[in-house]
């Protein structure tokens, strides 16, 4: 998710949201980067540039079953957007966003965790099987196989011509 400008084309007031991201449990990582923790997890802070610019806050939501964290995100940080004068965008749905939408978000939160595949419900499992015996023969095998074959076809269709022609 994003915090940025309401108005394209108007500069973003990256330090205005700092101020309010400050002020709620927001911690700097040795690497520069910010780690703000919720109850229910921890979401990465980072500054989205554009031509050198700071164009944008971006909130990065690990991929787990939790839901509750996108909640309290959505929550959180639309109460930041409105604060700062900015608007909560999230680019996967392509729109701005309101603290009374987090079930919008949600919903297509689980829809990419069931994509990546790291969701899991007790014992099942959403992660496609990947063994050696299940995926059957690579893309680049499969043309090799098929190169040989139709080469051995076209040399026993080439040998049947000549030995009806009486070359043999």
């Amino acid at each position: 998710m994003l915090l940025q400008t309401k108005t394209p084309g108007t500069p973003y007031e990256a330090a205005r949201v700092d101020v309010l991201l400050s002020e709620r449990r927001v911690s700097a990582r040795p690497d520069g980067s910010r780690l703000w923790h919720f109850e229910h997890g921890d979401v990465e802070v980072g500054e989205l540039r554009e031509g050198g610019r700071v164009v944008a806050t971006e909130l990065r939501i690990p991929l787990t079953e939790q839901t509750e964290l996108v909640r309290e995100v959505v929550a959180e940080a639309a109460a930041i957007a409105a604060a700062a004068g900015a608007r909560l965008v999230d680019p996967q749905l392509g729109r701005s966003l309101s603290a009374t939408e987090a079930h919008v978000v949600v919903d297509q939160y689980l829809r990419t965790v069931r994509y990546d595949g790291s969701m899991s419900v007790g014992s099942m499992s959403f992660t496609p099987a990947t063994s050696e015996s299940s995926r059957g023969f690579q893309p680049g095998a499969k043309f090799f196989l098929i190169a040989i074959g139709a080469f051995f076809f076209l040399y026993l269709l080439v040998d049947s011509m000549i030995g009806s022609l009486g070359g043999r």
